[in-house]
């Protein structure tokens, strides 16, 4: 391969799908092809490039730093193709263009997503989840939904709720479990699911940080699980895996429905808020203030129900 040469855009975008989801099946999902389809793809893309762009691990991927070098270029290229591609289209419908983490996306917002389209079905949503920070001019973003801490956030960003640390488990778990779980101690009858973050962005969800707090340090688990992610951790979680430290804003919805338990009372308050962040060309774009206020309505209906 020439080294002016672009390599098979096929393969890019198996890489891009790829990259955002840190998942070949979530990735094949989205493209509409098997898995064994964008591993092929990714190889033959590493092939042409000579560089392994993924750490292929455990039940999980982790990108190289010449994979983070490629997925900020192919966010940014996507993401102006499919821009310039709108306009040229023409007559389409209104869209807000939305960044925000996988979990954000799956537990909060997505549940609520049809209330919004009832309100307002001739607006579309495009949503970006990823657990990376996004440049919104770069990326074509009309906003995003960022948790940041309050001295950080713009002083146009809209706070949408606190947050606060608790262990979550499945009430199968703890029904099944011959062991009580009533004090901080008790967590050593059971298997703790960690989210390993790897940038140490979010402490405040680390199980020796949160047991020191809680007064346990030295407590040693049944067992552990490590995910790379958090919405895989919280997912094992429902399906009765262990214990995870879990965000209540995110999980608010689930103990509602009975599908996690919080029986410990210790509970931490999180140092950070979520954010609703506007680009600067998000002015001229008529569908968003729709959104924002939709957003900020059930940002306030969450936060009195969970006490935030």
């Amino acid at each position: 391969m020439h080294k002016d040469e672009l390599p098979p855009l096929e393969t890019l975008r198996a890489f891009d799908a790829a990259a955002r989801h840190l998942s070949f099946t979530r990735a094949a999902e989205e493209l509409f092809v098997t898995q064994s389809a964008v591993s092929k793809q990714v190889i033959a893309l590493e092939s042409a490039l000579g560089t392994r762009l993924f750490e292929r691990k455990v039940r999980a991927l982790a990108l190289t730093p010449a994979g983070e070098r490629l997925r900020r270029s192919t966010e940014a290229a996507f993401a102006e193709l499919r821009a310039a591609a709108a306009e040229l289209r023409g007559g389409g419908e209104p869209t807000v263009t939305l960044a925000t983490t996988q979990a954000f996306a799956s537990f909060w917002l997505i549940p609520r997503l049809a209330d919004f389209r009832r309100g307002h079905p001739g607006i579309d949503i495009r949503i970006s989840a990823d657990t990376r920070v996004v440049d919104l001019e770069r990326g074509r973003f009309d906003a995003a939904v960022r948790y940041l801490q309050d001295r950080n956030a713009p002083a146009t960003a809209l706070r949408l709720f606190g947050d606060t640390t608790l262990p979550v488990l499945s009430p199968a778990l703890l029904k099944k479990s011959a062991r009580p779980l009533r004090k901080p101690a008790d967590l050593a009858h059971y298997v703790l699911l960690a989210y390993e973050d790897e940038g140490q962005r979010r402490p405040w969800l680390s199980w020796p940080a949160w047991l020191e707090m809680a007064g346990v340090a030295d407590l040693r688990p049944a067992g552990s699980v490590a995910f790379n992610q958090y919405e895989p951790t919280l997912r094992a979680a429902v399906d009765g895996q262990g214990v995870a430290l879990a965000s209540l804003a995110l999980v608010a919805d689930l103990l509602a429905a009975g599908k996690l338990v919080a029986p410990l009372p210790q509970r931490f308050a999180n140092p950070r808020s979520y954010y609703l962040v506007l680009a600067d060309r998000a002015a001229a774009n008529p569908a968003v203030e729709p959104f924002r206020h939709w957003l900020a309505s059930q940002a306030e209906i969450a936060a009195g129900g969970t006490k935030l």
